[in-house]
């Protein structure tokens, strides 16, 4: 009963993290509170709340404090880059876990079903799953973006594709256009793995119209991963641009997410002449 009623807790009170100002205390703060809620669960293991609460939690600081350090890093420590890109693929891999545990909850045997047939795993989502289905997709797409090279990762595509299609007709509108900034990741695969720079586009556009232009990740998901692979520059440049022009207090929820994407932002830009093939350092009109 103690350990539901601080899952609780966790899981449905404020969001002191995401509304903070400062990244760095965050950094230090979130592994002492992942590991909290890892304990919980070994009491509670069926706790919804705390199982959407660490998927989430997980994928947050891999992606935003190890991942994006190890992207910092490599052109200096190419070995610590890359011993920090395996560690930040485990706790996407951790994070899945936990996705597909809570998803399990209400569609028993789901994880193994989306490896025989995703499409009918996923057509038996309800609406009220939907976070969970986000964040499972989220930390599982982003460990098969950086495991590329493993073919047992890659034969998971299909599933995290199913999975995003179904959060877009369950609720394409969730978390202010968040699934249509996953769809922007998946279309930039290349076009024998499914992907689509059109198609991402069209994603990037209905991302914006959802966000009211008011979260920096649009951009950024765009620049980095669509601009980056047409090799287009000036899309590049001036996409990290309106990604630095979002003023992070405009929403409070979203404060920290975008000053650490200012950060990957300011970063990318740097080493704009590493990602592009052509030696022209020309910039976009709106920024020459």
């Amino acid at each position: 009963m103690v350990a539901n009623g601080i899952g609780n807790s966790i899981a449905n009170g404020p969001d002191i993290f995401g509304t903070d100002d400062d990244p760095e205390l965050v950094r230090d703060a979130l592994p002492f509170g992942l590991k909290t809620m890892e304990s919980l669960l070994q009491t509670v293991p069926r706790h919804r709340g705390l199982l959407l609460t660490a998927c989430k939690g997980f994928t947050e600081y891999a992606a935003a404090f190890v991942q994006m350090e190890a992207d910092r890093v490599e052109s200096g420590d190419y070995a610590r880059a890359t011993e920090m890109r395996e560690r930040a693929l485990k706790l996407y891999l951790r994070a899945r876990d936990y996705g597909l545990r809570g998803l399990a909850l209400r569609n028993k045997g789901i994880g193994r079903q989306l490896e025989l047939d995703p499409a009918a795993a996923t057509a038996r989502i309800p609406l009220r799953d939907v976070p969970m289905l986000y964040w499972t997709a989220a930390a599982w797409g982003s460990a098969i973006s950086l495991g590329k090279d493993r073919a047992e990762l890659l034969a998971d595509l299909p599933a995290v594709r199913a999975l995003i299609e179904r959060g877009l007709v369950l609720d394409e509108a969730y978390d202010g256009g968040a699934i249509h900034e996953a769809m922007i990741i998946l279309e930039a695969l290349p076009p024998a793995m499914g992907g689509s720079p059109d198609r991402a586009r069209a994603h990037f556009e209905r991302a914006i119209a959802l966000s009211k232009g008011a979260r920096a990740s649009p951009y950024v998901t765009m620049a980095q991963s669509v601009s980056v692979l047409t090799q287009n520059r000036g899309e590049f440049d001036r996409l990290l641009h309106q990604a630095l022009a979002v003023d992070p207090d405009r929403d409070p929820t979203q404060r920290l997410a975008t000053l650490v994407l200012q950060r990957r932002a300011r970063m990318l830009l740097q080493r704009e002449d590493d990602l592009f093939l052509d030696a022209d350092t020309t910039k976009s009109e709106e920024h020459r």
